[in-house]
This record gives C-alpha cells, structure tokens and sequence, in this order.
C-alpha cells in the first residue's frame, strides 16, 4: 500500500479529521488507530456498486464539529454559516479501514460502507453530490466529518463512495462537489437520482432498497427507559435508523433495516468498536 493517511485528533474541537497521501500518519499516546502508519483497503475487495446514495433530509446541526473556527496543523478553518449554493471543484480522496467504527467530526461512527464524506468548512451534516469530472459518475454522500487537512485535497471520500466513482484504483480523483438542498431535492428526487448514474446502479440501488429486511440486535432489556436511552445513544453514533420493539416481556433494541449482508456486517463491526460486540443479526419477524 503506498498510500498513507494523516489524522488529526483536537478533542477540544471535537473534531476527528483525516487526510490522504504525503506526510506522515497521525499519532496518539492513547493507541488506537493513531498507531497505525497506513490506511488501507479493506481485505475482501466488496462490490459497492450497488450501495445507494445517502438520502438528502433536514438535520439539525451536529453538537460537534461545528464549532464557526478551528486550527489544525497552524491552519485556521472557518466552517460555512450554511451550505446554500455550494459548489467547488478539486481533488477528492478517500479512507478507509484505519478509521473504521471510529466517531467523526459529527459523532456517528465511520462506516466506509456507507455513502459519507470528510469536508474541511461544510456544516455538518450536509448532503452533497460529488461528480467524478473523468468519467461523469456521480453519487450523494452525507458530508459528517472533517478533513482531508492537505491544501490539494478537497473532500474525503468513504470507500463505498470513492468505489462508485471509480477513484479506488487511482487513489484520487478530479470531482465536483454541489451542497444539496433537502427541500428542493425531495420535490425533484426522481429527476436528481437518476442524472449522472449508471443505469445498472439505479436498478442496484433498488434492489437493495426493496431488500432491506436485516435488524442488528443490540440489547433486550427489561425497563422502557432503559432501551429508549440505549436507542438514543446510539441514534447519535450509527447511520441507520435505531428502535425499540417490545416482545415478550423484554424491550429489544435494533439498529435496521439494513439493505444487504455487507451492510450488516459493516455495522456489527462498528458495533464491536463501540463497546457493543454481543450485536447479532435478526429478521423484521424476530
């Protein structure tokens, strides 16, 4: 693997940042993945081509990484009051298993294979198109943590992300970046998902949609408030929706639907990282 990754850690930020190529890798006393030198692919080259774009909503600002100014490496940032009409071309890198169930910028854990991105000055979260200006492939990801600290370097991309715009092999990638406005997405949603997509994606992407049938069980608890304050906190940390099911006497707590196998799989790692290795996979039925 010849390409390294920097990150940044400034707790008192609260702000988790990576950066591709050059340079040396971040470092922390307290381990982790500050003491790995390199990022990397993942073991088993997965077909992304199917995971879906992130879906544009209306979100509150995140608690973290919103603060209007931050220094890394000496450099002071301004993060955008919003994201109204942002549009700006660069170089686009990604990463990967380094930071793997690790907590962005915005507090959800990193999952490279979901559809999510690192921006220096966005406000987070912002949903985005990022346009591969090569080959004309796009998708939408939702921007949720900070970075790439490198001047050359626009936005990082989640694997699953820079798979789709076929940048993985390359290492980067010349890309459009256009902030997306949740509103004026929805009343154009089926105009805006299929420009710029492969035909093949789109019908992808729809299979995976209509097999959302996986649950990852958390816990079953046997106090209401108990489960509702597990559902919450994890609500905060995962990219997917959290609820509880009452059966039996006990009060079920699952992270779902889940579109496929490798999506369930992705989150039951996060999981482990998160202190919540007993996650096993159930039905809609269970």
């Amino acid at each position: 693997m010849s390409r390294q990754f920097c990150c940044i850690l400034a707790l008192a930020l609260a702000l988790t940042g990576c950066a591709s190529s050059g340079g040396g890798a971040g470092s922390s006393s307290s381990g982790g993945r500050y003491h790995l030198d390199k990022d990397g692919y993942p073991e088993d080259m997965l077909d992304m081509s199917h995971v879906k774009d992130a879906v544009p909503r209306k979100e509150p600002r995140s608690a973290s990484g919103n603060r209007p100014t931050y220094s890394v490496w000496g450099k002071t940032y301004h993060v955008l009051p919003n994201s109204n009409g942002y549009s700006a071309t660069g170089l686009a890198s990604f990463y990967g298993t380094k930071f793997q169930g690790y907590a962005t910028a915005s507090g959800e854990l990193y999952d490279m294979y979901q559809m999510t991105a690192a921006h220096k000055t966005l406000p987070l979260p912002t949903y985005a198109r990022v346009t591969n200006l090569d080959n004309g492939k796009s998708v939408i990801v939702k921007v949720n943590d900070r970075g790439p600290f490198h001047d050359d370097r626009l936005i990082d991309l989640s694997y699953a992300a820079a798979y789709r715009l076929d940048i993985l092999h390359h290492g980067t990638g010349r890309v459009r970046v256009d902030a997306i406005d949740p509103d004026t997405w929805k009343q154009a949603a089926p105009v805006k998902q299929a420009a710029g997509a492969v035909p093949a994606a789109v019908s992808n992407n729809r299979q995976a949609a209509a097999a959302g049938n996986y649950f990852v069980q958390v816990a079953a608890l046997k106090q209401a408030a108990q489960a509702e304050q597990m559902r919450q906190q994890l609500a905060a940390r995962v990219a997917h929706p959290v609820r509880v099911i009452h059966e039996q006497g006990v009060y079920k707590v699952q992270v779902g639907p889940l579109a496929d196998r490798i999506v369930v799989q992705s989150t039951k790692s996060a999981l482990g990282r998160a202190g919540y290795p007993q996650a096993f996979t159930v039905s809609p039925s269970e």
